[in-house]
């Protein structure tokens, strides 16, 4: 049986598998300035063989206005049914990409598949900078795939509510972490958002810390001294992250499996659903 990559795969490996039929490459550029830049980025050029993935249409349920937060993830039927018109079945390696090395939306659907019970998933390390760089050959070229059944086998372990997350702030032996940075954490910067700060008692594990210098992931050993440094004595099943919307907080779900430090939970709704209630703590 081949080697399945379940956390992050580099180019080189990638470009050896580009004519494998068992596997299936994921576009999944997206920034929240301009929704519609993916789907362009896409057209003008991807790597051979991807299909686009998009986060406002394919990654990405209803928003319940007041409920939910602004990335709620679909029914798992439903991405399901879109894993399958992707033609990924039960034995696909599936590998996803972005425009800044799963900054964004790769890592989400990296998670959302593991959310699903789909192993075989990797992130390509360093996004499409990291393919260019090793003279990797963008096409316009259509890649779809035929259709194929996807088995869901769901994990609802992965994920945290807001129930869940309301009694963990409060917790020692619990960890509830903001992943957007330090000025984003207290309040500035950019916001999506009407209100700013972060959920009270919630520590800051910067997303972007995850990375080297050129966009790629840390070694290892250098990720799990980072979350170590967290988190402490702290079990990894008992550590929640979160953000804005539930997208770059699996950055962090990804950087613990990395370093070896697997069972954290991610809070899908994130920031934006929890100031849906104004009963619900904030802090700057």
């Amino acid at each position: 049986m081949a080697l399945a990559f379940t956390t992050i795969i580099s180019a080189a490996e990638l470009a050896e598998h580009l004519d494998d039929p068992t596997w299936v490459i994921l576009d999944a550029r997206f920034t929240l300035d301009d929704e519609q830049w993916g789907k362009a980025a896409f057209a003008a050029g991807h790597i051979p063989g991807a299909q686009q993935a998009d986060l406002g249409t394919d990654m990405a349920g209803p928003i319940i206005t007041g409920v939910t937060g602004r990335r709620p993830f679909p029914e798992p039927d439903e991405f399901a049914r879109r894993l399958g018109e992707w033609g990924i079945g039960d034995s696909t390696q599936v590998i996803a990409y972005d425009a800044d090395g799963g900054l964004m939306a790769a890592s989400r659907l990296w998670l959302m598949l593991r959310w699903l019970g789909h192993d075989s998933v990797a992130v390509l390390d360093g996004g499409l900078p990291a393919w260019l760089a090793s003279g990797g050959a963008i096409t316009t070229d259509d890649g779809s795939r035929d259709s194929r059944p996807f088995t869901v086998r769901l994990r609802p372990e992965l994920l945290a509510d807001v129930d869940e997350v309301d009694a963990a702030r409060v917790l020692p032996l619990t960890c509830v972490f903001d992943s957007r940075g330090a000025e984003g954490y207290h309040g500035g910067g950019v916001y999506q958002d009407a209100i700013r700060g972060h959920i009270a008692g919630a520590g800051l594990a910067d997303r972007a810390e995850t990375k080297t210098t050129d966009g790629r992931f840390r070694s290892a050993n250098e990720l799990r001294a980072h979350y170590l440094s967290l988190i402490g004595d702290v079990p990894p099943s008992e550590v929640i992250f979160y953000c804005g919307s539930g997208v770059t907080a699996a950055q962090n779900m990804l950087g613990m499996e990395i370093a070896g430090l697997p069972g954290a939970r991610m809070y899908v709704g994130s920031w934006s659903e929890w100031i849906t209630d104004p009963s619900r703590p904030v802090e700057l």
